[in-house]
């Protein structure tokens, strides 16, 4: 029997490429119902009510469960709660959730993993055969230290809802990722005044191009990746501009080399007045903010758009290859231990374009081997040597990443899913090898 943390997008494929392989589990989710933080009503998701997909739909859902036409190309986190909730249903998922579950520990014993879990106040340890770790990478707020005391509020993206909190105050937004962004923008409709603090550039896509979502265009012809790199940024600059243009730094770094912010509308409210780009913080006391250029400022509020840290309390560090100063454990295709063949991590992956098909055939693949490892196969044994050898290596596709804790776990989508098809694809053959085939009716 296998475990599987968590009931988000990335637990539910863990769970079906199980199931598809009859391979016996049982879910376990902190929450009463599926759906992880694209639950805004779970008490511990980081969603906002003004969220939507960032990647368009066409791009994001699985394949073999579509998201209904009516469904807007970019749709609202309520929709994204019902399509799990309807992924679920469809193929019957829920039924081995053990819901309103906390797992507080997770040990090696006995060649396998020893599950404690907390339900209704009641303590209970298990004997699983493997552990399938799901519970996704938005947890825990990066909160860095600023400089100095500051006399108003200080909160993390995490903690934001609705902008309701910026009525009638001078806010400033620390940091510009997509959520960032987000917020900043609904900030301008309710704030006295709006500024963004920024330490380095970014790249600024839009959701649209010719009335088509962004990341449905181009593709079909390959280029060079410098090449790429340099017309998709000129690209950008013309329908664009730059981000000085609007009074922000610009990138340091070349495109697609950090994830980029798929949000127009903060350079519509930048053009406009609506937002002023500062940069990074030097020093606070009481309500004003000084920073790096001279210039400063009196806010009331600070929204910290600083990210999240990998966090998996439940499990010691050295179960995971994690050493002591480095963002995220070393495992093979971010998923497969060097040393451990039952222990997975699923989902720690970020690489713009994989979408959730992506993430669900990383899920095929964790499968596949647990499967075929069963029955001692040479494709499995061949794989598991693998793992052994190339845990550090990252599959970027010879893009440099920019060295940020955010990025520790970032690949190049056509290099994970061409190494992802490989494995498969061995694995898959022997499958089907062993497989008897059906008596035909006489």
């Amino acid at each position: 029997m296998y475990a599987v943390i968590g009931a988000g997008p990335m637990g539910l494929a863990t769970a079906r490429n199980l199931q598809k392989l009859d391979i016996p589990f049982i879910g376990l989710e902190l929450n009463n119902d599926v759906g992880g933080l694209w639950d805004i009503d779970n008490p511990h998701s980081t969603m906002y009510e003004t969220a939507h997909l960032i990647s368009s739909k066409r791009m994001t859902e699985f394949a073999e469960f579509p998201m209904a036409d009516s469904v807007a190309l970019y749709p609202h986190h309520s929709e994204l709660k019902r399509y799990f909730r309807d992924y679920a249903q469809h193929f019957d998922l829920a039924r081995h959730y053990e819901f309103n579950t906390r797992v507080l520990s997770v040990t090696p014993e006995n060649g396998g993993w020893q599950i404690t879990t907390e339900r209704d106040g009641h303590q209970q340890s298990r004997h699983f055969a493997g552990v399938m770790i799901a519970n996704g990478t938005l947890h825990t707020p990066n909160q860095p230290q600023l400089p100095g005391e500051f006399a108003g509020r200080i909160m993390h993206s995490s903690e934001y809802r609705d902008p309701s909190v910026f009525k009638d105050k001078r806010v400033l937004i620390v940091g510009c990722g997509n959520s960032g962004a987000d917020i900043a923008v609904d900030a301008v409709h309710h704030a006295k005044s709006v500024d963004m603090s920024l330490r380095r550039g970014y790249y600024f896509l839009p959701k649209f191009i010719k009335g088509k979502p962004t990341d449905t265009l181009g593709g079909k012809l390959k280029l060079p990746r410098k090449l790429k790199q340099r017309v998709d940024a000129a690209m950008i600059r013309m329908i664009m501009g730059k981000p000085s243009d609007y009074g922000l730094p610009d990138p340091d770094y070349r495109m697609y080399e950090s994830h980029p912010v798929v949000n127009s509308l903060i350079l519509h409210h930048l053009g406009h007045g609506d937002i002023k780009a500062r940069r990074d913080i030097n020093s606070m006391a009481g309500n004003k903010v000084s920073f790096v250029d001279g210039e400063s400022g009196e806010y009331d509020l600070i929204l910290l758009a600083t990210g999240y840290q990998l966090d998996y309390p439940f499990i010691d560090r050295k179960h995971l290859n994690w050493p002591a100063q480095v963002d995220a454990p070393q495992l093979y295709m971010n998923v497969f231990h060097p040393q451990y063949d039952n222990l997975f991590m699923m989902g720690m992956i970020e690489a713009a374009g994989l979408g959730w098909e992506g993430r669900n055939q990383q899920a095929r693949l964790a499968a596949l081997y647990i499967h075929q490892r069963q029955q001692c196969s040479p494709a499995a044994l061949q794989f598991a040597e693998t793992k052994r050898q190339q845990a550090t290596s990252n599959l970027d596709g010879g893009y440099d990443y920019i060295k940020l804790a955010r990025m520790a776990y970032y690949v190049n989508k056509d290099a994970y899913l061409a190494a992802l098809n490989q494995h498969i694809t061995a694995l898959e053959a022997e499958l089907q090898a062993s497989t008897p085939e059906p008596v035909a009716a006489t």
